[in-house]
């Protein structure tokens, strides 16, 4: 893919894979839940690499490249790393671990034929823990966190088998030994089978992980340490933090001191004097990666002597003296026997491929993320072909290769339906994701859907959670959202039921009846048509008063567009910036863009919408929203709250700012005239410092409405 030719379109990729990449790092690191293989997500951190290569003046505060890990969870304890654990960087092939020696050497300033004698041993796919001894006694465990801080896990660590709780006489004061807490193949399957046969024969489900590195990563980071001592967890060394002394000159001399503890270091683990004595290395352990009995999905290289590694020194999240020589995926060939649907939580459809059962890296594998429209379109499958598949990463499975495309075959046509109610499924202009546009009525969204509106942004109904709406959708009482202000219907079938009593049921039906005159904006807000986020609809609903208008509006867009025929000559985008700008002028409401326009379009077009939008309409009586105004002088600006409000919320903030006469904005640009921000605000202070904006702190925001009062 070529590098963008303008600093714009740049700035905007690496913001894209900014926000990317941090999301599937939270994924991996902190829900333990990859929704992409490593090799998908190491070509999302090499993009980023190239385009901060190639534009260094807009490489970002948030970039990738500097960060390590994802934020610790919640349930845990959070402890600073006395030294931090970093990352590696990637080789994908030969030449780039020829290059990772060369690069070694210009920075040593020696010759480029200097011997440069490395480290090589398995890359193990666990998850990574420091263990900190002092006086020889284990007193702390930490996983990685984000790089700098970490969660406390020692409770848990000193139930695994493989783990010393002392260190012999000798051992250094203080000693951080680090490396991956993983689970053995034969132990993952065996746990899997063992918490399905515990399932049989009782209601509950059958909870089984994945892949043994999300089964080590979920046994480690318990609450209670008696489930983690319940499951086979094993360790392996692979470095060191903070050690008061160091117990040999050399990374092998070291290694070989903290085996002598009887610590687990990996038995491929060696020195070697060359590039080609490595690439050797890399060649023995790939070839009998599948023996092994732990995952892996490469090798690492070290420097081996440490003085040289001192002088080398880390870049932002990653040593400069070492490197992790990924294997390539494996793959395998089969059938696909059929191409299904699937609808996610936000109505996105993806197509998943149906597969004859084939294994590949010792897992049998029956279906592959096809991902969308255009990934079948460029593989060009049809049920019946033949396909290469792989599991990138030994994570996700995916096809790369369709082998029988040229052979005469119907081809397999995208639905433009929903293929769980039915409503239309559309692809907004510049996007590959195809979605359900029936929202609020499709089964596939509904619980979704139904959280939003009863979330505290939109309705604010207290009482509906999660668990109460699911139990209410499994009896059928709630469907859409007017059924909510039905369901006193059901008082008594309530009462009485498991966790339900008179009291909790009538303080709920009290709670949904207080909403029946709800805000205009917190309503059009909840129904989720999307781009309209909570200031949109408000800013909508000032310039047009009632629901109603909204909805009129809504029908005049469609009208709209089925009056505005392409030119002739006229290519398809600049059509299309045509009649964006005909519904952003029609709209009228500055900020308020055609995709908005053409969402409200698309919401209202769907009779399944209008017929929720009637309904709903039938039990609520939203007044006319009127903003009402006082003079200040934030009048007429743009405010953007930011970081943590510690004496009101976000929504009174913003409430506050609209009522005099502000427009409350979520991010901050060259049209913003003022920050408030709070403690822990990040990127968006950085941005306004950037660009000259006004920032003030909660106790100056307090002042301004005072002084309008």
């Amino acid at each position: 893919m070529p590098l963008p030719d303008t600093d714009e379109s740049a700035a905007t990729e690496l913001a894209t894979l900014a926000a990317e990449i941090a999301r599937h790092n939270a994924l991996y690191h902190t829900d333990d839940a990859p929704e992409i293989s490593d090799a998908a997500y190491d070509a999302l951190v090499r993009r980023n690499a190239a385009l901060e290569a190639a534009f260094p003046h807009l490489i970002r505060a948030d970039s990738p490249s500097r960060s390590v890990g994802a934020a610790p969870a919640g349930h845990l304890a959070k402890v600073p790393h006395a030294r931090p654990m970093m990352s590696l960087d990637n080789a994908f092939t030969d030449a780039e671990v020829d290059e990772f020696l060369a690069r070694v050497r210009r920075f040593l300033r020696l010759a480029d034929d200097a011997p440069v004698a490395l480290t090589a041993e398995p890359k193990i796919d666990g998850l990574s823990c420091s263990l900190r001894y002092e006086h020889g006694a284990l007193v702390q465990a930490l996983t990685r966190g984000d790089g700098q801080v970490g969660e406390d896990v020692t409770a848990n660590v000193r139930t695994i088998a493989d783990i010393p709780q002392t260190l012999p006489e000798g051992a250094p004061d203080i000693f951080e030994i680090r490396g991956e807490v993983y689970m053995a193949k034969a132990d993952f399957a065996e746990l899997n089978a063992r918490l399905l046969a515990e399932a049989e024969g009782t209601a509950k489900e059958a909870r089984q992980f994945a892949n043994p590195r999300n089964a080590a990563a979920g046994s480690l980071r318990q609450k209670d340490a008696t489930i983690t001592a319940a499951r086979p967890l094993r360790f392996l060394m692979h470095g060191w933090g903070e050690a008061s002394t160091m117990p040999g000159e050399t990374q092998a001399e070291v290694v070989a001191t903290v085996r002598g503890w009887h610590i687990p270091v990996a038995e491929a683990f060696t020195r070697v004097d060359s590039a080609a004595d490595a690439l050797a290395v890399y060649r023995a352990i790939e070839a009998g990666r599948a023996d092994l009995p732990f995952d892996i999905d490469g090798v690492v290289y070290k420097v081996d002597r440490l003085d040289w590694q001192a002088r080398l020194g880390a870049v932002a999240r990653a040593p400069r003296w070492a490197i992790a020589h990924k294997f390539p995926a494996e793959r395998a060939q089969t059938t696909l026997n059929d191409i299904e649907i699937q609808v996610g939580r936000t109505g996105k459809l993806t197509p998943v491929a149906k597969l004859e059962p084939v294994t590949v890296g010792g897992v049998v594998v029956r279906n592959a993320t096809l991902h969308n429209a255009d990934e079948v379109a460029r593989l060009g499958v049809r049920p019946g072909d033949r396909v290469i598949l792989q599991r990138a990463g030994d994570v996700i499975p995916q096809i790369v290769e369709n082998l029988t495309r040229d052979t005469e075959r119907p081809a397999w046509h995208f639905p433009d339906h929903c293929p769980r109610c039915g409503s239309e499924a559309v692809a907004e202009e510049g996007e590959v994701d195809v979605r359900c546009t029936g929202g609020l009525i499709c089964p596939a969204q509904r619980l979704e859907r139904l959280k939003h509106f009863v979330s505290r942004g939109a309705l604010d109904i207290d009482g509906l959670g999660e668990k109460t709406l699911v139990e209410l959708l499994d009896l059928g009482w709630i469907t859409e959202p007017a059924d909510i202000f039905r369901l006193a219907a059901h008082r008594a079938a309530l009462v009485g039921r498991d966790g339900w009593q008179a009291k909790s049921v009538d303080a709920l039906l009290a709670a949904i009846e207080a909403k029946r005159t709800p805000d205009a904006a917190r309503l059009l807000f909840g129904l989720g048509i999307r781009h309209v986020g909570a200031i949109t609809a408000r800013d909508l609903l000032k310039r047009y008063v009632t629901l109603a208008a909204v909805r009129m509006l809504a029908e005049q867009i469609i009208a709209l567009r089925e009056a505005n025929p392409a030119v002739l000559g006229e290519t398809a985008p600049k059509a299309r910036n045509r009649l964006d700008k005909a519904i952003a002028d029609h709209i009228g409401v500055e900020n308020v863009g055609g995709a908005v326009g053409h969402a409200l379009a698309d919401f209202f077009h769907e009779p399944h919408n209008r017929a929720v939008w009637d309904d709903l309409m039938a039990q609520v009586s939203p007044p006319d929203f009127v903003v009402e105004t006082r003079a200040s002088r934030v009048n007429g600006k743009t405010i953007v709250f930011t970081g943590t409000l510690e004496t009101i919320s976000r929504d009174e903030a913003k409430a506050q700012a609209e009522s005099l006469g502000a427009r409350v904005a979520g991010s901050v640009s060259a049209k913003t005239d003022l920050v408030v921000a709070g403690p822990g605000a990040g990127s968006k202070l950085k941005k306004a410092a950037e660009l000259g904006i006004e920032v003030i702190d909660e106790a100056e925001w307090g002042k301004i409405v005072a002084a309008a009062a």
